[in-house]
């Protein structure tokens, strides 16, 4: 993508000369201490991360729930959706019981999703920042072609364009980008090493490990924190997502001498 090589700082200088924004020296944590976790202490500004996952692991929920979050936090969210429609989400967010919202989209046109995100930016109290959920990039278009034809690029160039937001305002991107039936990432690789995180939330199928068959969320690729080991996930009843304690054979027998 041509936005990676765009930068301020002159061809030619020295690197012990660049100055780093102060604000990509912060980071922001959701309140969720274990996704914080995952991210080496949450999100750093202007972060573009993708989720993929395996159908039906709860890629939606999780992303539902952290944008509750950070709204708690101060911030404001705008969740752009076109996988599910609104009433859909509703009855999603009453069932685990989010009580904080987000700002709900719903556009198609990428450039339509940025204005709205700069239209609510104005309102930004001090020390928060807008993110942007979107479900999921396939969902949106660049509006090139009139008759509404898209081709394989198109998410390309919508990543693209809403990297450039998060680049330029020091915003955080969030979004979901479709898997195979393998649950391998699908697209061009192009999305795959523009962002800087990469998260994978689904079921572990490595028979030879511990959560064999468990939910497991990987930060495979993390540009502003360490890598992290998967950490495992279970989903109550209600369908919270919340991280699963796993005890050694050790911890077990200690228990089990008391």
């Amino acid at each position: 993508m041509k936005l990676l090589n765009v930068s301020s700082v002159k061809r030619g200088t020295n690197i012990n000369d660049v100055v780093v924004p102060e604000a990509l020296r912060q980071k922001d944590a959701t309140g969720l201490e274990w996704i914080d976790e995952a991210l080496g202490g949450g999100f750093t500004p202007s972060t573009a991360m993708m989720l993929t996952g395996d159908p039906g692991c709860g890629k939606t929920t999780m992303l539902l729930t952290i944008a509750n979050a950070l709204t708690k936090q101060g911030h404001v969210v705008l969740y752009n959706g076109g996988e599910e429609s609104p009433f859909q989400v509703k009855m999603t967010v009453e069932r685990l019981g989010l009580k904080d919202g987000f700002v709900w989209g719903e556009d198609v046109f990428v450039k339509d999703v940025i204005e709205q995100a700069k239209t609510l930016a104005k309102k930004l109290k001090p020390g928060k920042r807008v993110y942007l959920f979107v479900d999921s990039l396939q969902c949106l278009d660049t509006g090139k072609y009139d008759t509404g034809r898209v081709t394989k690029n198109t998410p390309v160039q919508c990543c693209e364009e809403l990297i450039g937001w998060a680049k330029e305002t020091f915003g955080v991107l969030v979004f979901i980008n479709h898997v195979t039936k393998n649950g391998n990432f699908s697209g061009s690789n192009t999305i795959k090493h523009a962002v800087d995180i990469h998260a994978h939330f689904g079921f572990d199928k490595d028979k030879k490990s511990e959560t064999f068959g468990e939910r497991v969320l990987d930060i495979s690729k993390n540009r502003f924190g360490v890598k992290k080991s998967p950490l495992p996930v279970e989903m109550g009843t209600n369908g919270r997502l919340s991280p699963k304690v796993m005890l050694d054979v050790e911890t077990e027998v200690d228990q089990a001498a008391e």
